[in-house]
């Protein structure tokens, strides 16, 4: 039984019970489902083995919506429990656990996964390519980054999730204060996703720098794929510093090293500096996407072009350069001495001078532009005043002798909260709407949109601005209770009902999936926005091969120059078109990424290293596999063409 005691969860709960018996009943539902429909070939030829970029971008959205409600629960919980003095909703370990989890779940496998999501599906059709340059890779990517997500939230039913905070920071991250095995969860599952995002930036980097179509220039790109590049070229210098920091905390978690350690030669800090210097470059990691997002959205419902264009693109560079040099922020008051903490406080203001740049610039976008207001405008123009503000509390908090009174209230989290949901899931939200059409055929339903944004923009208001007032009164943030003398209670109160507005926003998303698949006309045109940007000039539904013929690309908006100026973008006949064969083994080989972090996390070290051999057999058949792709006929092609509607001459 000794064996079995080691899957045991350290702090059971009536909530956590239920869960699992949710958890068991939601599996049994999905494989009897599936296989009453006998769709396990279907699924198997079709998703779990395909490289093609769209389908995996679809693989990651719908990721990326079931992680936002995972993180979402444990949000609804954090502040119902905060939300009247002395509640008992959750005890103190639960709390702990659960404000752990969702940091984690909304940052590395909810935003990411939403940005990823984008990136795969927009991006290479922005440039006129068939794919991305390493097709398999981008599919061991998203498959490594869900094994990963899974191993991460299966640590709630088995053995207990992590509870050293997102930041899990040492010594409390150590054996001697975290002895679950729920720290060992996150080290080694955000260890299996970050290897997915590290090889997605490599991969996006390539395809972006070598795959654009003739004529598209680099200073001819549309904003996003700007924007992709930057944020992949972030991703490629600054997730090795994760990927070592968390092979190190394992080490000293498993094997009993010294890295992190407060004897024995170790160093606490070196922790809380090597996250950090992959931390703040991971915030642009999530801004600059979206940031690239609105750029494509606010001139397409502006009936403008973007204005400053090369400022745009000097800005995106900038804040990633300077990204990699404000990471000590985070912690001034940890005993630095007042020279680092003056030289840390000036870059981090000085990052707010290319931001500050990019706003403007959509301002004047939008000055003397013929609006439209769609929900993806709606979502644009109000991340502008409610970012603002974010991002205005984050330069406060950026002058190190005033950061002693803010740092670690909640005035820090009502700040990180403004910048994150109107920077990010705003923009993911914006982006999902605009781009749904060209995913899936038809448009989601605008009023229930419009509704679904209001309750969210204003529920982020109601739910955080409170969180100022009561930080700069004294209330820390992490804590799970609180007396009814300090006051904290009204505005406590007031989060909880903005995050109960949050909550019916999100649903209110739902249904609107819900019914705009069972109601929304298909009937529409490859177009429907009036767009800038060569995604716009495919087919809808895109076709695998998205081109039939490469376009030839004059600005950076070829697909609005085509349409209002005369540009051909389709020059030629068809040709006979190259394409990557799908493979299993991408799925497979993650899957066996999943066994090994789950017998490392409980120390299975027979099972350990018979996973990692089969880690290594998987490259070797790929190192051996002789698979060089097909090719799509012309008259496959023609065929084709003549369905949807032929290549635009």
């Amino acid at each position: 039984m000794d064996f079995f005691d080691r899957f045991a969860i350290p702090h059971p709960s009536p909530v956590i019970y239920a869960a699992m018996v949710a958890i068991t009943l939601t599996v049994i539902a999905i494989v009897a489902g599936i296989t009453y429909t006998k769709k396990w070939g279907y699924l198997w030829r079709e998703w779990l083995t395909t490289v093609d970029h769209k389908r995996i971008g679809m693989m990651y959205l719908v990721s990326a919506l079931l992680m936002l409600f995972r993180g979402g629960a444990d949000a609804i919980m954090m502040r119902a429990q905060t939300a009247l003095p002395e509640n008992t909703l959750l005890d103190s370990q639960h709390y702990n656990e659960i404000f752990t989890t969702h940091g984690v779940v909304m940052i590395i496998f909810m935003a990411m996964a939403f940005i990823m999501a984008l990136m795969n599906f927009v991006v290479p059709l922005q440039i006129g390519a068939r794919d991305v340059a390493f097709p398999r890779l981008n599919a061991l990517s998203f498959w490594l980054y869900f094994w990963g997500a899974m191993l991460f939230n299966i640590s709630f039913v088995i053995g207990g999730s992590p509870d050293a905070g997102w930041t899990s920071y040492f010594p409390l991250a150590g054996n001697e204060f975290s002895q679950s095995v729920g720290t060992n969860y996150y080290m080694i599952a955000i260890q299996i996703a970050g290897l997915g995002t590290l090889i997605t930036g490599i991969n996006f980097i390539v395809t972006i720098l070598k795959m654009r179509a003739p004529g598209m220039t680099l200073m001819k790109m549309p904003m996003f794929t700007w924007s992709a590049l930057i944020t992949n070229l972030i991703i490629a210098f600054a997730f090795p510093v994760l990927t070592v920091a968390l092979a190190m905390g394992t080490m000293d978690r498993l094997f009993g090293t010294n890295f992190f350690t407060t004897t024995n030669g170790g160093m606490d800090m070196l922790w809380a500096n090597l996250f950090w210097v992959w931390g703040h470059p991971e915030v642009y990691i999530l801004i600059l996407p979206a940031f690239g997002i609105y750029s494509e959205i606010i001139p397409t419902f502006a009936r403008r072009n973007l204005y400053g264009y090369k400022s745009m693109v000097a800005s995106i560079v900038l804040i990633s350069v300077l990204s990699f040099v404000v990471w000590v922020h985070h912690f001034f008051t940890m005993g630095q001495g007042a020279m680092v903490n003056s030289i840390f406080s000036i870059t981090t203001m000085a990052i707010a001078i290319p931001t500050g740049i990019k706003i403007f610039n959509w301002l004047f976008t939008l000055w003397k532009g013929k609006i439209t207001i769609t929900v993806p405008m709606l979502y644009s123009i109000g991340f502008i005043p409610i970012f603002t503000i974010g991002g205005v509390t984050g330069v406060m908090l950026g002058m190190s002798a005033a950061d002693y009174q803010y740092h670690n209230t909640m005035f820090l989290v009502a700040h990180f909260h403004l910048v994150i949901i109107p920077g990010v899931v705003f923009a993911m939200l914006a982006g999902l709407t605009y781009w749904w059409p060209k995913m899936f055929g038809f448009m989601l339903n605008e009023r229930i949109g419009k509704w679904a944004f209001w309750f969210i923009s204003i529920g982020t208001c109601v739910a955080f601005f409170p969180m100022f007032i009561s930080g700069l009164d004294g209330q820390a943030r992490r804590m799970y209770t609180y007396s009814e003398a300090t006051g904290f209670g009204i505005w406590n109160m007031l989060s909880f009902a903005g995050a109960l507005m949050l909550a019916a926003g999100f649903v209110l998303i739902v249904y609107n999936i819900y019914y705009s698949t069972r109601y929304a006309s298909r009937d529409i045109s490859s177009d429907p926005w009036d767009a800038r940007s060569l995604e716009w000039a495919t087919h809808t539904p895109v076709p695998d091969y998205n081109f039939a013929i490469t376009p030839q690309v004059d600005s950076s908006e070829a697909f609005w120059d085509s349409k209002k100026n005369g540009h051909t973008l389709y020059k030629g006949k068809y040709k006979e078109i190259h394409m990557p064969s799908n493979s299993g083994v991408p799925f497979i080989m993650s899957a066996i990424f999943f066994v090994f972090g789950f017998a490392m996390v409980f120390s299975i070290w027979i099972l350990a290293i018979v996973a990692l051999l089969g880690i290594f057999a998987c490259l070797i058949h790929r190192s051996f596999e002789q698979d060089h792709g097909y090719h799509i006929p012309v008259e496959e092609i023609k065929e084709t063409e003549e369905t949807l509607g032929g290549a635009k001459q």
